[in-house]
């Protein structure tokens, strides 16, 4: 399928210099949906079309050194073969590191150790990263030796609206107002260039805005509720790419055929709801795309409008890898460890808690439901416990889901919803009414007490500000009397227990967990107990569900490594989710396919240090009790759960 245009703007039109000033082209997009290969691809296009470009790249395992087969680091460096073509690779670790230490510094005479240290601990934010990428923009901002400075990384809008907030606070509020980024008077001399790096944002002659995803229902979701957040800050999204389409000619059996429907269906939809200037389609390709060939390839379905190939390779090329057999196929289940699944969710004298986290996309909800069906038809009072949208697992189950606990449909299996939203607006709420009776009795004056509650404000609209109201409401699910087992489709991350770890016994400094338990004091010892029980290896259970490719892969890996640093605890199991069934797919296309993903399993055994479960890609979601364990039959170690390994359980 050639490129395809939603209006009479095309993908050309959108990332096209049209001026004598520099202009910038930034990709956002989840994890996995290709941003690096798109914005490659497109940096190498406008080089071959004369302009000289840059590609800038903040991601935290970049790839562009595989992409373009050669070593590229944190210097601009030319692009061999692409005249006009420069790259850098940013080190976000390193970036953060340099904005962290050029915050505190100037607090340490003000501050004792201890504060410092919470200072340090709520710097950890992943919002810091943002912001330090942010400054790499304004870095490159002024850049008059290039036509176009090309982004691989988008700000997000709550890193934009931290900017806008108000800096110009004393020094007596610089050791009370804090954001998820640090004190707001730190950023003081950084205003001026923020201020105008935001209108070179909002400037849609100057900036364009491209979100790639995949031909998802999901994918586009959270492709248009990023979109909505930057339109509502004046930031236009030009170009929507959908990234990793089944291409025509080698789904050959009703399995491929019907999920190639599904993601045409996905296409169509985003075309008539998405509000962008164009919107581009690539195909899926036999292996990864790499080299200068496959990315003009790329480039030019995307920009020139042409028929993109698809070189399907030969079954013998992915025999030669050793990793799949002469039919095509891989045995993915000498790869997992059914025994060691087993050990990990079977529960012992307590309660058990399982944790089915990763990044979005990769299919935890499916999978915790199915645990937690397998648990249950092996005799164990089982809760399940999710933050998906209401109707999703009400479809999988088939049965009503609110947030008390109720049967859905075997008589030891009940489930529940975490409502984000309703759980975010009462914590925001219970958070501000806190800081606002803190500021009540204030007899200092030079405390701008508004500009402080708006800095609160913004704090709770960050993504740990979210994590923190959904702790809130996993807490009681702990206390929850009757259940051998407790499975969740998600887990906080290390820095927003730590927070919840750090002392919040002085005054002063307003970080999220110091205010979160100032807001609940009652519920300060239950944080700390729950924390201990997460800890605790006999008890709790961290599994990491990712899909065998590289950026699912190191994104777990980066989220496992930020949990056993920052609180101690290690990664328990991996789920390798969405592998492509050995039944279908009997081509050269799916035998190329099934021996990458081999190589990424061997490569996710080699980094993690925890029993690999595997799951099987299907058609269709599991739908109803029967599906759900007819699924568990198909994953790692679930069949192996039987009634006669079920321990008399104490509940807790």
């Amino acid at each position: 399928m050639a490129q395809s245009q939603s209006t009479a703007t095309s993908a050309r039109d959108v990332v096209e210099p049209s001026s004598d000033e520099t202009e910038f082209v930034f990709f956002s997009g989840k994890g996995g949906v290709g941003k690096s290969t798109v914005s490659c691809a497109t940096a190498t296009w406008l080089a071959d079309n004369d302009y000289e470009t840059l590609l800038v790249t903040t991601d935290p395992a970049p790839n562009l050194s595989d992409i373009f087969g050669q070593d590229i680091g944190h210097e601009v460096t030319a692009i061999d073969g692409v005249g006009n073509l420069s790259a850098i690779e940013i080190d976000p670790d390193t970036a953060a590191e340099e904005y962290r230490q050029e915050t505190i510094e100037p607090m340490r005479e003000l501050l004792g150790e201890e504060e410092i240290q919470t200072v340090e601990e709520q710097l950890n934010s992943p919002c810091v990263e943002e912001i330090a990428a942010f400054d790499n923009f304004v870095d490159f901002m002024d850049s008059p030796e290039y036509d176009v400075v090309v982004f691989d990384t988008a700000p997000t809008g709550h890193t934009i609206r931290l900017m806008e907030l108000p800096s110009d606070w004393n020094a007596e509020l610089e050791k009370g107002g804090s954001t998820c980024i640090g004190p707001a008077a730190s950023m003081e001399d950084k205003k001026q260039d923020y201020e105008r790096a935001i209108d070179t944002l909002q400037d849609d002659e100057r900036t364009s805005f491209a979100f790639v995803g995949k031909p998802e229902d999901s994918s586009i979701d959270e492709v248009e509720r990023s979109a909505s957040d930057l339109a509502d800050l004046g930031i236009e999204s030009q170009l929507l790419v959908l990234n990793g389409y089944l291409p025509e000619s080698v789904c050959d059996d009703p399995f491929f055929e019907g999920k190639r429907a599904d993601e045409q269906a996905v296409v169509e939809r985003a075309r008539e709801e998405f509000d962008a200037d164009a919107t581009a389609t690539y195909p899926l390709q036999p292996g990864e795309i790499a080299g200068l060939d496959l990315l003009a390839d790329v480039g030019g379905v995307l920009y020139d409008g042409r028929e993109a190939t698809v070189d399907v390779g030969a079954a013998t090329d992915a025999e030669e890898t050793g990793r799949v057999d002469a039919d095509g196929a891989v045995d993915f289940d000498s790869m997992a460890d059914p025994n060691a699944v087993v050990d990990q969710l079977t529960p012992g004298e307590e309660t058990q808690y399982l944790f089915f986290t990763g990044k979005g996309g990769v299919g935890k909800s499916t999978i915790a439901s199915t645990a937690a069906t397998k648990l249950a038809e092996a005799g164990h009072e089982t809760l399940v416990v999710t933050t998906d949208p209401a109707a999703h697992l009400e479809d999988i189950f088939g049965e009503p889901v609110g947030h008390e606990p109720t049967s859905v449909g075997r008589e030891n299996l009940d489930a529940a919803r975490i409502d984000q939203e309703k759980a975010l607006a009462e914590y925001r709420e219970q958070v501000l009414d806190h800081v606002t009776e803190m500021y009540a009795d204030k007899e200092d004056t030079q405390i701008d007490v508004d500009a402080a509650i708006a800095n609160v404000e913004e704090e709770l609209e960050s993504p740990c500000a979210e994590e923190m109201a959904a702790l809130e409401k996993f807490v009681s699910y702990f206390d929850e009397d009757g259940y051998d087992v407790v499975v969740f489709d998600t887990a906080p991350t290390g820095h927003t227990l730590r927070l919840l770890e750090l002392p919040s016994d002085w005054k002063g400094f307003m970080d999220l967990g110091s205010l979160t338990k100032g807001a609940a004091p009652a519920k300060g010892d239950q944080y700390d107990e729950v924390i201990e029980t997460m800890k605790d290896p006999e008890r709790s259970t961290f599994a990491f569900v990712m899909y065998p490719e590289y950026t699912p892969m190191m994104e777990a890996y980066r989220a496992a490594a930020d949990l056993e640093d920052q609180v101690g605890i290690e990664t328990s199991l991996v789920v390798a989710n969405y592998l492509l069934p050995e039944e279908y797919g009997d081509n050269a296309f799916f035998a190329n396919r099934r021996a990458q993903q081999a190589r990424y399993l061997e490569e996710i055994r080699d980094r993690f240090d925890a029993p690999l479960m595997s799951a099987p890609l299907r058609q269709d979601e599991p739908i109803g009790l029967d599906e759900l364990s007819a699924f568990g039959e198909e994953i790692t170690g679930l069949a192996d759960i039987t009634e006669a390994d079920a321990p008399e359980v104490t509940p807790s």
